[in-house]
């Protein structure tokens, strides 16, 4: 009996991802009661040659595999899962670029992400790369995770794990060896960083939140920041929702969304979200498909809308779910928008579990913006790479380094507020501002960064103990500008230490050319091993260009946000 279903009640909106993380839609209950159907066992489909039967090409696939088993003349080192998935990936890619197929570990992991959590230790892992060594440390843990408990922690170094040699491999290889079911048992050597001691650590597995808002603070006085990266999972709301209560009780009057790299989720997690700042009625998205239950409108259902003024903060990989909440809230004039262009995804999947807990993700549906743009790229010409390598900043040409505002792109619709918004090519900034770049010869200075952070947070640095780390990781620190400072006598010292590390390949010339960057690495380093690496990164957002831009621009769009409503009060 077949055990192909339609996984109920979710919707998807995402752009497609490798899916392990370095630890880095649902629809309305309405509308679950209006299955899609499902097709028929045989149809004929029409093309623009012939009418193909289902049947004849079911038939003719398995003939082929047959044919190739018997005859190629490397038929018995052939990896038939490989042709089998590329077969069905193969056809998927005809159709559209987000349309894909899963195996069951793919789809297992799948559904894992959707549920805000993995199942490991709970660290972060890097590599350190001394001349032609290469050793995996722990770069950070997370707060009452498994690691952190069997006090794992920044800079220990990673020997083996359940009796086999980690010597060589790179974090991905490691990283393998660490995740498993949860509540199993590895076993993990580790030489620590403060005594450089080996211990066998043993560790049971758990499950470890994958959090949508890995930071939400207090970013100046009155201003409050919430990183919404982590993308649209089950939990995104709630997260939201908290962040932004802890936010107003720390006198926050005007706000900074950060959706940057966000790569969408679950639909009804961005309705939810648009809804905290849009009034009862406003449209949020619009969404047709073909298929019974698969078309619907998403509108607010608030009377009480947050009235908080808001900075949305896009980039080019900030996608799908992401694009729903930056474009609603962009036609109805609630939020300025700031950054770069988005990706341009307007599509939606649904998961249809197949035999053998295999699954496609399929396109059903495009979705609209209120104003009624359709923010889909075009992907009818060039492949996948092209699709997914180019388009997702696309419009760079279109975005100078000194622009202010992104050309248009495509048909053109209006905000509320009569603002001349595009379709055709995701979501187009208000204010252009590009990243701070990080060169490859800044890249390469990381290492002995990292490195030297190492002495220095252990002690063994004479002169600089001040920078010792003694105590437990304080995970809910708020970082203060006097935390670490990186002084022209640390600096003078961390030259004199990479002069002294020729397997580094770096030199104090480079490190002086490089350093603002050097500097704020340094104490990101520093801060990580106090504090964890989510208090950490609020060091990498006091020099980010967008964010500074983004806090700019607050007055104006509490301006937009006013003039917006007293429109609407007047219709």
């Amino acid at each position: 009996m077949s055990r192909r279903s339609l996984v109920p009640g979710i919707l998807f909106l995402a752009i497609a991802l490798s899916l392990p993380v370095i630890v880095l839609a649902q629809q309305n209950p309405s509308a679950r009661r209006n299955n899609p159907e499902r097709p028929a066992p045989d149809v004929n489909t029409s093309t623009n040659k012939s009418v193909v039967s289902a049947t004849m090409i079911r038939t003719d696939l398995g003939e082929a595999l047959s044919v190739i088993q018997a005859n190629y003349i490397d038929g018995k080192k052939v990896d038939y899962n490989s042709i089998f998935k590329s077969s069905i990936n193969g056809m998927l890619n005809v159709l559209d670029p987000h349309s894909t197929y899963f195996d069951p570990v793919e789809y297992a992991s799948f559904r894992t992400e959707q549920r805000s959590e993995y199942f490991g230790i709970g660290a972060t892992i890097g590599d350190l790369r001394q001349g032609d060594q290469v050793n995996t440390y722990i770069r950070a843990t997370f707060e009452d995770a498994p690691a952190a408990r069997a006090g794992l922690r920044f800079g220990d170094r990673i020997l083996e794990v359940d009796g086999k040699s980690m010597k060589g491999k790179t974090y991905p290889e490691v990283r393998k060896f660490l995740l498993g079911q949860r509540g199993t048992i590895v076993k993990v050597t580790v030489e620590h960083a403060g005594s450089r001691e080996s211990e066998t650590v043993t560790i049971t597995r758990d499950a470890v939140p994958l959090p949508s808002i890995p930071q939400a603070y207090v970013v100046r006085p009155g201003v409050g920041y919430v990183a919404m990266t982590g993308g649209f999972n089950q939990t995104t709301s709630d997260e939201f929702q908290e962040a932004l209560q802890d936010l107003h009780s720390k006198g926050m009057n005007m706000l900074i969304l950060d959706l940057r790299g966000n790569r969408g989720g679950l639909l009804i997690q961005a309705v939810r979200v648009a809804n905290t700042f849009l009034q009862r009625g406003q449209l949020i998205v619009k969404q047709e498909g073909r298929i019974r239950g698969s078309s619907e409108n998403f509108r607010a259902v608030n009377d009480s809308p947050d009235q908080t003024p808001l900075v949305v903060l896009v980039n080019g990989d900030s996608a799908s779910a992401a694009e729903i909440v930056a474009g609603a809230l962009q036609d109805h004039d609630r939020a300025l928008i700031v950054g770069e262009n988005t990706f341009g995804k307007g599509i939606v999947q649904l998961p249809i579990q197949l035999e053998y807990d295999s699954a496609l993700l399929l396109t059903i549906a495009k979705y609209f913006m209120p104003s009624g743009r359709l923010i889909q790229r075009d992907y009818s010409t060039g492949g996948v790479y092209d699709y997914y390598t180019h388009g997702g900043i696309a419009n760079e040409k279109s975005q100078g380094a000194d622009s202010q505002k992104a050309a248009p792109l495509g048909p053109e619709s209006r905000t509320d507020g009569g603002r001349a918004v595009y379709g055709g090519g995701g979501i187009a900034p208000d204010e252009v501002v590009k990243p701070a770049k990080i060169t490859p010869a800044q890249a390469k200075l990381a290492d002995p960064i990292f490195a030297f952070a190492l002495e220095l947070a252990t002690g063994r640095v004479p002169g600089f103990e001040a920078y010792k780390v003694q105590k437990p990781i304080e995970f809910r620190h708020a970082l203060k500008a006097t935390d670490f400072p990186i002084t022209d006598a640390l600096f003078k010292e961390l030259k004199r230490f990479v002069a002294g590390k020729p397997e580094f390949k770096a030199t104090p010339e480079q490190l002086e050319r490089s350093r603002p960057f050097v500097e704020r690495q340094l104490r990101f380093e520093l801060a990580t091993a106090a504090y964890g690496m989510m208090a950490a990164l609020q060091v990498l957002n006091e020099t980010d260009p967008q964010i500074a831009r983004g806090v700019d621009a607050l007055p104006r769009a509490r301006e937009l946000a006013q003039a917006a409503r007293r429109a609407k009060a007047r219709t």
